[in-house]
C-alpha cells in the first residue's frame, strides 16, 4: 500500500512501475484533491470531485428538503471515486487476501480465481448491506408501489445518488483491472458491461428505485457464488455452498423477471404520464417500455443459459470419472503361496523338508 517498502525499484512510469505502484498513485491524486478543501480558491473544484453536484431545495410542509438530479458533473465524481476503489482493492488485496492464500499454498490458477472471488466477496457484501439499508431507510419494501408511483423519479436523496454513483465507479474502475490479469478477460468482460448497462440505464432513465431492489436481490445471489467458491479453494471437498447457491440462482431469476414485469409492464403503463420528454426525466413511452423489458429478460436469460450449461458440464464430469471408476477392475491379491522344490520348499531362506524339518546334508565318502 502506500509508501510501504519496495524489494525492487522500477524505472518511472514504465509499465512495470504502474502496474506494482498504480494503488500509491491513486493515492496520491485523491491526496492532492484533498487538499484542495484546504485552500479557498481551489474548495469549490476539490468539492465538484467528494459531493454529488445538481442539488435542488424542495420545499415540505414543516421544512425544506435537498435532492439531487443526474448531469454531466457526475462524471467527475466518478472519477475520483474510481481512484478511491482502486485503493481499497489494493487494501483488501495485500491486507487480507495475500495473507490468507499463503497459508493455503494454491496453485497459480486457483489463486488467481481466489484473488477474484476474494475481492467480489467484499464488494457484493457491503454492496448488499448499503442497498438494504437504503432500501428500508427509503421505504421502498414496505409499499412496493412507489416503484412505479409518481414516475419519472428524477429527484433522488443524497443517499440514493451517492450509491448510484459508487456503483458506477466500482464497475468503471474494472475496465484498468483488467490491464493486470491475463486469463478469462472476455468472461469478465461480459460481466462488467452487463452491469454498466443496468445501473446506468436505472439511473438515467429515473428507475433509481426498481434498479435499488433489482441489484438487491443480484448481488445477495452473487454474494452467496463467491462465498462458495472461497470455501472451495479452501477445501475441495466442500461443495454444500454450491447446491444452495443454485437452489437460490433459478429462485432469483424468477422474482427479479417478475419484479420488472409487474413494475415496467403493468406498473408505467397505468401512470399518468405517458409521455416521452428526456427535459423533465420522463421516458415512459410503449417503445421504451418494451425495449426495458426486453433488455432485463434477454440478460436474464442469458445468466440461465450459462448456469444451466455450466451445470450440465459438471455433471458430465462428474458421471464420467464415476464411470471410469467403475470400468477400472480391481487387482485381486494373489495369497502367499510356498514354492516347493523337489523333496522340501524354501522358507526364510532355508529349506525345509515336507514335515517341516530340514533335511539332513549327505556326507561326502572319502577317496
Amino acid at each position: 500500500m502506500a509508501f510501504r517498502r519496495r524489494t525492487k525499484s522500477y524505472p518511472l512510469f514504465s509499465q512495470e512501475f504502474v502496474i506494482h505502484n498504480h494503488a500509491d498513485i491513486g493515492f496520491c491524486l485523491v491526496l492532492c484533491v484533498l487538499i484542495g478543501l484546504m485552500f479557498e480558491v481551489t474548495a469549490k473544484t476539490a468539492f465538484l470531485f467528494i459531493l454529488p453536484q445538481y442539488n435542488v431545495s424542495v420545499p415540505t410542509a414543516d421544512s425544506e428538503m435537498v435532492y439531487y438530479h443526474y448531469g454531466p458533473k457526475d462524471l467527475v465524481t466518478i472519477l475520483f471515486y474510481i481512484f478511491i476503489t482502486i485503493i481499497l482493492h489494493a487494501v483488501v488485496q495485500e491486507y487480507i487476501l495475500d495473507k490468507i492464500s499463503k497459508r493455503l499454498h494454491l496453485s497459480k490458477v486457483k489463486h488467481s480465481k481466489f484473488n477474484e472471488s476474494g475481492q467480489l466477496v467484499v464488494f457484493h457484501l457491503s454492496s448488499v448491506i448499503w442497498c438494504l439499508y437504503v432500501v428500508v431507510t427509503e421505504g421502498y419494501l414496505t409499499n412496493p408501489r412507489s416503484l412505479w408511483e409518481d414516475y419519472p423519479h428524477v429527484y433522488l436523496s443524497f443517499q440514493v445518488k451517492f450509491f448510484y454513483l459508487c456503483q458506477l465507479a466500482y464497475w468503471l474502475h474494472a475496465f484498468p483491472e483488467l490491464y493486470f490479469q491475463k486469463e478469462e478477460i472476455p468472461r469478465q468482460l461480459q460481466y462488467i458491461c452487463l452491469y454498466l448497462v443496468h445501473i446506468a440505464g436505472a439511473y438515467l432513465l429515473n428507475l433509481s428505485r426498481l434498479g435499488l431492489i433489482l441489484l438487491l436481490l443480484q448481488y445477495s445471489t452473487e454474494f452467496l457464488f463467491y462465498l462458495s467458491r472461497l470455501f472451495y479453494f479452501a477445501d475441495e471437498n466442500n461443495e454444500k455452498l454450491f447446491n444452495a447457491w443454485a437452489a437460490v440462482f433459478g429462485v432469483t431469476r424468477l422474482f427479479i423477471l417478475t419484479l420488472a414485469v409487474l413494475a415496467i409492464g403493468f406498473g408505467l403503463a397505468r401512470t399518468e404520464n405517458q409521455a416521452f420528454d428526456p427535459e423533465k426525466g420522463s421516458f415512459n413511452t410503449l417503445l421504451c417500455r418494451l425495449c426495458m423489458l426486453l433488455l432485463v429478460c434477454a440478460a436474464q436469460a442469458w445468466l440461465m443459459w450459462r448456469f444451466i450449461h455450466s451445470q450440465l458440464r459438471h455433471w458430465r464430469e462428474y458421471w464420467n470419472e464415476q464411470n471410469a471408476k467403475r470400468r477400472v477392475p480391481a487387482v485381486p491379491r494373489l495369497p502367499a503361496r510356498l514354492t516347493k522344490r523337489e523333496s522340501g520348499y524354501h522358507e526364510n531362506g532355508v529349506v525345509k523338508a515336507e514335515n517341516g524339518t530340514s533335511p539332513r546334508t549327505k556326507k561326502l565318502k572319502s577317496p
